[in-house]
């Protein structure tokens, strides 16, 4: 396993795991943008972990992004497999957008 595109801010520490290949660095800035965005909805996000992984298969579907964010009190989890990672990561940071939102919703109650 290689860990690449170790970033941090004055909160969060982003670190990309490419598992078995070598991740560019316009994906690795593309992923650090995502995860960045991700703040903006939730300060208390901490450290964020993206796994980046092949799955052997025949199909075009095949690129497999997980993404775990570390917050103040707890862990969400996303992961999402697409034709491109691009696509992956997309899909995943608006599937914690949303755990986000909703956590948030929940503490208002």
């Amino acid at each position: 396993m290689l860990t690449q595109g170790h970033k941090s801010n004055l909160l969060m520490k982003i670190n990309i795991h490419s598992i078995h290949f070598t991740s560019d660095k316009k994906l690795i800035n593309f992923i650090e943008k995502k995860i960045e965005k991700l703040v903006l909805f939730d300060s208390l996000i901490t450290s964020a972990d993206v796994y980046l992984k092949l799955e052997p298969s025949t199909e075009l579907d095949n690129k497999v992004a997980d993404i775990k964010l570390s917050m103040a009190k707890s862990e969400i989890f996303a992961s999402k497999q697409c034709k491109t990672f691009e696509e992956a990561v997309d899909l995943s940071a608006e599937a914690l957008r949303k755990q986000i939102l909703k956590n948030k919703e929940k503490k208002r109650a």
